[in-house]
């Protein structure tokens, strides 16, 4: 933990999640820095999205506290999802509506004002480079168009934290690099913090300031990337990653991120 609390915008106490006889997450502790970018690493049935869903509150814990942007997870729900925006690893847009109507469907389920919602729409869209494409059917946009939205979806309450769930996932190579770089500009510019997943380790290198490693439900190092490869005496992430976490194949469970936005919406 950070000795000056009041520069956290996340703050995760002795976390607990049991599903019956079986440990997900077990008693963890950290906290993330206002306007840092945090990454969440670990294998496949690590913990991770236990840890992501509680946070995002899908998921109540089975003990132990969270606190984003002042507010507890637990006790202050409303207040704490008006607080972040989230991405999740798969499409959760609905590709039949236009690209405006997705924005707009979202700012009337955050009880946004006319007069806001309708400048923050077109200010978001031409920042992601979709204003002349509004009125277009989702359906049609490339992956990287749809990525651009979501994000700029997550963005249209002016959240000051944005979870991205897998940002970058199916993307090429160009795609991914203009993502990272407009997520840059977007922290800059929104005073944003950024707490994100991903299996490209270097996008991890480049664009993370703290870097978390969950493993068997365990934070098992904590750290910028140079001291996590200090510490494994390895040369680049991928062998940090793998010296803490070991080279075994773990299972994947997957994720439905239009059912899990439909569940989020549902709670709110």
């Amino acid at each position: 933990m950070q000795e000056n609390l009041s520069e956290n915008i996340i703050e995760v106490k002795n976390l607990v999640r049991n599903f019956k006889e079986i440990k997900a997450v077990r008693d963890i502790t950290f906290c993330v820095k206002k306007g840092e970018s945090f990454a969440f690493l670990g294998p496949n049935g690590a913990g991770k999205t236990t840890t992501i869903r509680m946070l995002t509150t899908l998921l109540e814990p089975t003990s132990g506290d969270i606190t984003l942007n002042s507010f507890n997870a637990h006790k202050n729900p409303n207040e704490t999802r008006h607080s972040f925006g989230i991405v999740f690893q798969d499409p959760s847009l609905d590709t039949e509506l236009t690209a405006y109507e997705n924005m707009y469907i979202h700012a009337v389920l955050y009880g946004l004002k006319k007069e806001i919602y309708i400048k923050r729409i077109e200010e978001l869209m031409k920042m992601v480079e979709l204003w002349d494409r509004k009125d277009d059917l989702v359906k049609n946009f490339s992956g990287g168009m749809k990525r651009r939205l979501e994000i700029a979806r997550g963005l249209l309450h002016h959240p000051k934290v944005l979870f991205l769930d897998e940002p970058t996932i199916g993307l090429d190579p160009q795609t991914r690099n203009y993502m990272w770089n407009y997520i840059k500009e977007l922290r800059e510019k929104e005073g944003l913090t950024v707490f994100f997943t991903t299996h490209y380790m270097e996008e991890v290198d480049k664009n993370a300031d703290q870097i978390a490693i969950i493993d068997h439900g365990i934070i098992v190092a904590q750290g910028k990337s140079e001291d996590l490869k200090r510490k494994t005496n390895t040369t680049n992430l991928e062998d940090a990653f793998l010296a803490l976490t070991g080279k075994d194949i773990r299972e994947s469970f997957g994720s439905d991120g239009a059912n899990r936005m439909k569940m989020w919406h549902g709670k709110r």
